[in-house]
């Protein structure tokens, strides 16, 4: 296998790009952060989904299943966005793991309420994440990289808006 100009891509996977190596390299890292962090969301979401429990568990899981849906749905797209500019992304779980800046939540019960409040914090998070990475991709002149951020900000504040106002319902006491 030869290696091509960039020293950690193998000149097999090197995907020609307009883009200057070192704009690829900054922009394959920010995009696989993010990429890293969707998967930690969508297990977590998924989590919080198979877990949840009480009076307004039919809502929740639905609601919640219908998120880390919308959460993987962003998965390929992120990777195969790496891969076409010419970078290469995450390889596995190890690889997400010392990536990722959300934190997982590993405990054996979680209060329904709970549950909701650290996904819509989770979903915050990622929203900044995808904005600062939407500045350096900006400077770097990668428009479809951009656009494609602006559509997952978009969904991902519908997510924490959702998440939000089911938090307080009914005051936001479970029972």
């Amino acid at each position: 296998m030869t290696k091509s100009k960039s020293s950690d891509i193998a000149a097999e996977l090197d995907t020609p790009s307009d883009l200057p190596q070192p704009a690829v390299d900054k922009i394959s890292a920010a995009l696989n952060v993010l990429l890293a962090d969707a998967f930690a969301l969508y297990l977590k979401t998924k989590n919080f989904h198979w877990h949840v429990s009480g009076r307004h568990f039919r809502d929740y899981h639905l609601m919640l299943d219908e998120q880390s849906d919308q959460v993987l749905a962003t998965t390929d797209l992120l990777a195969e966005r790496v891969r076409k500019i010419g970078g290469t992304t995450l390889r596995s779980i190890g690889h997400i793991a010392k990536l990722q800046t959300l934190q997982d939540n590993n405990d054996g019960y979680v209060p329904p309420q709970q549950m909701l409040v650290e996904l819509m914090n989770d979903n915050k998070k990622v929203a900044a994440a995808m904005r600062a990475a939407h500045k350096i991709i900006d400077e770097l002149e990668d428009v479809a990289s951009a656009s494609l951020l602006e559509n997952f900000i978009d969904e991902t504040e519908r997510r924490t808006w959702f998440l939000f106002e089911a938090s307080r319902q009914e005051g936001g006491n479970e029972g």
